[in-house]
């Protein structure tokens, strides 16, 4: 059984729809029809000069983990020349793409949105908690908590929160 990530936020999403015209032999324009656009929620994590770090510390720990896509900063643009633009990566099947900010925030993550690892062995949540928890916080270390056989909360490194729960039999 593979791990799986949820990202925990409440979305309302109404339907996409996209209008094209509808092109005859002689490409001249005769009416617009409906085609349906696949809505997609993309976690999106912003650091300031983090970003590829993070990134592939991430997909060090998911098997089958991996960076889609990778665009940098070139020289003369908005951030510094080298540093992520913005790439995608998958873990667990999800995606998620992060970028290196140009500009600097008086804000980081919150652990108010977390990415939730359904985490499949005993052996997979003490080492994700354990490698996750180095120069991190613990807000909720490994333990039982009673809604799980084993559950911990973390802010890892680079600021983003992590639920990592081994659900009960």
């Amino acid at each position: 059984m593979k791990s799986s990530i949820v990202v925990f936020a409440t979305v309302s999403l109404g339907a996409c729809l996209l209008w094209s015209p509808k092109l005859r032999g002689d490409e001249s324009p005769s009416h617009t029809h409906k085609v349906p656009m696949k809505t997609r929620i993309t976690p999106f994590l912003m650091f300031e000069g983090r970003a590829e770090e993070a990134m592939n510390f991430y997909v060090s720990l998911f098997p089958d983990a991996k960076i889609v896509t990778v665009k940098r900063y070139r020289k003369g643009g908005s951030g510094r020349e080298g540093t992520i633009e913005q790439a995608v990566f998958e873990i667990a099947g999800q995606r998620l793409m992060c970028i290196d900010s140009p500009a600097k925030h008086a804000f980081t993550f919150t652990p108010s949105i977390s990415l939730f690892v359904q985490c499949t062995s005993e052996s997979q949540i003490e080492e994700m908690t354990k490698k996750l928890s180095e120069n991190g916080t613990a807000l909720m270390p490994l333990g039982k908590y009673g809604f799980s056989k084993k559950f911990a909360w973390i802010q890892d490194r680079f600021g983003v929160s992590w639920q990592l729960n081994l659900p009960n039999d």
